[in-house]
Formats: structure tokens, sequence, C-alpha cells
């Protein structure tokens, strides 16, 4: 295990540092599937991956209690994911005292807490991108269907909506930086997905343009 001074020498030295990745996209959508096809290729720039979705599912696995919608709902399941939520959150704050590049999964459903989060890294000197993976209501509630932690055509329905009202605030807020994969039945996903991470690859390498940035990779190499 890395030492905290080998870590943040890790940091400093990460070809993705001061980058950051927002995941969006609503349930069924297939953001898991499309994004973890490039998944091993985003760790090898260097970034991390925070998801509170894989320390929640491990949880409930160790609790016994399977991923369905009634267990996902209920007391228990929530005070599971409020504890798998705490965990990630702790894990995100050591990979940011490292300036580490990360990759935030997400839903999008609440796009105030993704705008603050964005806002908060870029005090510190990180650069922010977006990757949107969308998909009609219909694909998004068969896929949902299949799932097994299924959460149900109305959940699905409500959850879609919200996403897709949020696009337009993303969008104006990444700017260029904002990445759209459509992955509705019958689209050309693979495509957009390997545009896209070519974007990202490409980004990742610059160097930091942020002066706080900067200044923290002098301080730090100077140690």
């Amino acid at each position: 295990m890395l030492s905290f001074s080998e870590f943040l020498n890790e940091g400093v030295n990460d070809p993705a540092i001061f980058k950051a990745v927002f995941l969006a996209g609503g349930p069924g959508s297939g953001k898991s599937f499309t994004v973890g096809k490039n998944g091993a290729a985003l760790v090898a720039l260097g970034f991390r991956v925070v998801n509170s979705d894989t320390a929640f599912e491990r949880a409930m696995e160790k609790a016994g209690m399977d991923m369905n919608p009634d267990n996902i709902f209920s007391a228990q399941g929530q005070n599971i994911r409020a504890g798998a939520v705490d965990l990630t959150a702790k894990q995100k704050q050591l990979y940011l005292q490292g300036r580490l590049g990360l990759v935030i999964d997400g839903t999008g459903r609440d796009a105030a807490k993704i705008l603050r989060q964005k806002t908060e890294m870029e005090q510190l000197g990180y650069e922010t991108a977006m990757v949107f993976v969308n998909t009609d209501l219909e694909t998004a509630i068969n896929r949902d269907a299949k799932r097994q932690r299924s959460l149900g055509d109305k959940e699905v329905t409500t959850m879609w909506k919200s996403v897709q009202n949020n696009i337009g605030t993303f969008q104006s807020a990444f700017g260029s930086n904002f990445f759209v994969v459509d992955n509705s039945e019958g689209s050309n996903f693979q495509r957009d997905t390997l545009r896209v991470f070519k974007k990202i690859g490409a980004w990742s390498k610059k160097d930091p343009r942020n002066r706080v940035a900067q200044a923290w990779i002098r301080q730090e190499r100077s140690k």
C-alpha cells in the first residue's frame, strides 16, 4: 500500500492530473456498459472512477439482499446506500488530495449537485468535462426491465424525464467539453464512444492550464 507521500508523488506525476470527467445518463441508458467498454483505457490514462453504486451493490450482496426495487427502497436498503455514498465520498477526498484524474459516475438527475461539484473542483484547479450517455424512453424502460436491479417503469420514466430536462443545463455549463453518446436501440454507440474517448484521451494528456493547478504542481515538485 502506498504511503501518503508516495500517493501525493503519484498525483503530481499523473498524466490525467487536474482533469475530471462527469458521467451522466438515466436508468437503462447503458451508461455503465458503454463506459465500461473503455474503463480500462480511462484507468490507463490515470483516471480513478468514483461510483457509489459499486460500493452499494457490494454492501447489499454482503447483507444478503437482492437488488430489486423492494429491497433497494426499503429502510435497510436506503441505510446501506447512505453508507456506500459516505464511503465513496471519503475515497473521492483521498483522490482529490493527490489531484488525481477523476471519473465521477452519476445519473445526471441532480444538476445543481453536479454543477456544485464542478465549481468546487475547478476552484482546486481542475478542468472538467462531461460524457452524457443518452437513450430514448422506450430503450431505457426495456433495458431496465432486463436488469437484476430493475427500478420499474414508473421510476425509470420519472428519472429519465428529470435527466432529459438537464441536458441543456449541462451543455451550457461544460461547453465544448460536453460530449453525448447516443446509446438508443439501433444507434451506432460504438462509433460515438470511440469518438468521445479519443477526445477525452487527448484532453487528459494536456498540461493543466489553471494557475491554481500550476502553483500546486510547482509546490509538490519542490518538496
